[in-house]
């Protein structure tokens, strides 16, 4: 295998330079970023968007499936006791068959979805919501800090960003999962990343189970009152 060109593959999170080379199979290389601890692909391992999406094409989400519905349950039934009545969300990255948008909308929020893939439209981005959800994405994304920060400045005070993402538990964890064998995921966060993430943003963060994260976002300060 080609060794990867560390000094060409700065952190996609923190931007660091200098990651640790952390695991390398038949498929890839796989460094950890010695600041933020993102476990990322080097980039000559992304895919291109057309195989990305074949790759997508394959998964068979269906707003029908109860299954499915219960696997996004551990997301959608803490968020929804955090949330006003008659919220405004975004499903970031809603995938072929958008169905946590539909639940929340069940539940009488107001939703928009956004994917890249399967429904690219630019205004959704535009707008700020009360809160966001995605759920098996971040581990998608090429440019994760730029992402993320995008959808974080889109949320209002006060908001949550719901996150579903398996984490990593440690490198000899590492080696045997089998998360990391997708070639579609490219980014792998642990609870620390996600601390680290949650300091930059000066965010609340809580963890659920084994794959939930929520971050808070902060109302402003008010302003003194004049003497």
């Amino acid at each position: 295998m080609t060794q990867p060109n560390i000094s060409r593959n700065p952190c996609p999170l923190c931007h660091t330079l200098g990651a640790n080379v952390l695991h390398r199979d038949p498929q890839r290389s796989y460094l950890v970023c010695r600041v933020c601890n993102l476990v990322f692909v080097p980039s000559e391992y992304l895919l291109s968007p057309e195989k990305e999406k074949a790759e997508y094409d394959l998964h068979r989400n269906d707003p029908d499936d109860q299954e499915y519905r219960q696997f996004l349950n551990r997301l959608f039934s803490p968020m929804l006791k955090q949330l006003n009545p008659g919220s405004h969300g975004l499903d970031f990255g809603s995938g072929p068959g958008p169905t946590l948008s539909i639940m929340f909308e069940e539940a009488g929020h107001k939703m928009t979805v956004y994917d890249h893939f399967y429904a690219n439209d630019p205004a959704a981005l535009d707008e700020n919501y009360d809160f966001i959800t995605a759920t098996e994405v971040v581990e998608h994304l090429h440019e994760p800090r730029k992402e993320l920060d995008y959808l974080w400045t889109h949320l209002n005070p006060g908001g949550r960003f719901g996150i579903m993402t398996k984490l990593v538990l440690g490198p000899e964890e590492f080696k045997k999962w089998h998360y990391k064998n997708d070639l579609t995921h490219v980014c792998f966060f642990s609870e620390s990343t996600f601390k680290w993430l949650a300091n930059l943003w000066r965010a609340k963060l809580t963890f659920l189970g084994t794959d939930v994260i929520i971050f808070n976002k902060s109302n402003p300060a008010p302003d003194p009152k004049p003497r």
